[in-house]
């Protein structure tokens, strides 16, 4: 990568940014700013509430980070900004960005999350963060205690919106915004907004900006193949991906259920695999993912909602071991690899059975993209037209 001496100059904004953003953009290694950054950034900075979707990977989390640290006053003892987020692994990348990008800044933060001790949480709210970062659950809760207060809050964030705009979380939602004041800001960023969600997210907001940023603008480098198998040989596909070179897969499974056999069988098999999981412990997850991130593991077997919004760069493999229900979710579990900034091309590949076949060609008709059929051939995968 060029170093990026005029990085200011591709992106005039920037100067206009506190000089802690200014040297945290200079630390980092991005040349210019993404599609979706360059046209929400302005729109958060001018105080406009802001729908937006753009492809999982094209830069969401910065989108939305950059003007929200930019408005909060670290010498004003009261949260200012609160961020929710569907999934606990989600919360937690946040934070870690959030954390990056403050760096000097004198913004405090905190995390709010379900399950995990809440005496702590209070401790962490006594330290008056500026911002917070939580699954709606937990901030609800703290909410309904008064240990929360939401009268300063300027900004609320929804992270991967549609799925806090979901049936189970709308009530929750709701009383989470009724309890900021009327003239504060909503965002909503997700990487699918179905027209449901959006009309749905309008009702709650003020007049709001829609900024889209289509599936081509800045489109991460990804390849996306199925593998034919039987359904009784799954686990032996699968087995037989992990020799291909430095292999490193995280592995889609349907339910928990599913998910804790398949470890089962493939630990009996000799190979190294994590799981994560809605019911896994908080500890459990956060060692999981570091032992993935440091290559101790082969594969990192999850559930949908266990993976949503983890960001791991040198993710290459994807893999549908049981495919998705709904079309969006064969986006979210794509964007997992390839993403914006990662030093390694993305590879996503579905195992399907002869059943399956019908569902691949409809995914890959209803995303526009190329699901071509592979082959394993000498330790590599390959086009299966190669042959």
């Amino acid at each position: 990568m060029e170093n990026h001496e005029n990085s200011a100059s591709t992106w005039p904004l920037l100067d206009t940014l506190a000089p802690f953003l200014q040297q945290a953009w200079e630390n980092s290694k991005f040349q210019k700013p993404t599609e979706i950054q360059k046209q929400a950034i302005p729109q958060v900075l001018e105080g406009k509430d802001v729908l937006a979707e753009a492809p999982t990977g094209s830069g969401k989390t910065l989108a939305y980070l950059f003007p929200v640290l930019q408005k909060i006053d670290p010498d004003k003892k009261d949260t200012q900004a609160v961020i929710l987020a569907s999934s606990r692994e989600l919360v937690m990348q946040i934070h870690e960005e959030l954390q990056t990008w403050s760096a000097g800044s004198g913004i405090s933060s905190a995390t709010l999350i379900g399950g995990a001790n809440i005496k702590r949480q209070l401790d962490k709210l006594k330290k008056h963060p500026r911002v917070i970062i939580g699954t709606p659950g937990r901030v609800h809760e703290l909410i309904k205690k008064k240990k929360l207060k939401m009268h300063e809050v300027k900004t609320l964030v929804l992270d991967e919106g549609d799925q806090l705009l979901a049936p189970e979380h709308k009530g929750t939602l709701e009383d989470i915004i009724k309890s900021t004041l009327a003239e504060r800001q909503l965002l909503l960023f997700s990487a699918t907004l179905p027209k449901v969600s959006e009309l749905e997210a309008q009702r709650l907001m003020n007049d709001p900006e829609i900024v889209r940023v289509g599936t081509e603008a800045e489109k991460p480098d990804v390849d996306h193949g199925y593998l034919i198998t039987d359904a009784r040989k799954k686990v032996d596909t699968l087995k037989r991906l992990t020799v291909i070179e430095a292999f490193k897969g995280l592995v889609f499974v349907r339910d928990i259920g599913n998910l804790d056999v398949l470890a089962e069988k493939l630990r009996f098999k000799g190979l190294s695999v994590g799981v994560i999981h809605g019911d896994s412990k908080k500890e459990d997850r956060v060692k999981t993912l570091k032992a993935f991130r440091e290559e101790k593991l082969a594969l990192l077997l999850a559930t949908d909602v266990a993976a949503r919004g983890l960001d791991i760069p040198s993710l290459k493999y994807v893999i549908n071991y049981d495919l998705p229900d709904e079309t969006s979710q064969y986006v979210h579990r794509a964007g997992r690899t390839g993403r914006v900034g990662s030093p390694v091309d993305g590879s996503v590949i579905s195992l399907v059975t002869g059943d399956d076949i019908k569902k691949i060609v409809k995914i890959s008709k209803e995303l526009n993209i190329d699901i071509t059929e592979k082959q394993m051939y000498r330790g590599e995968l390959i086009d299966a037209r190669q042959q």
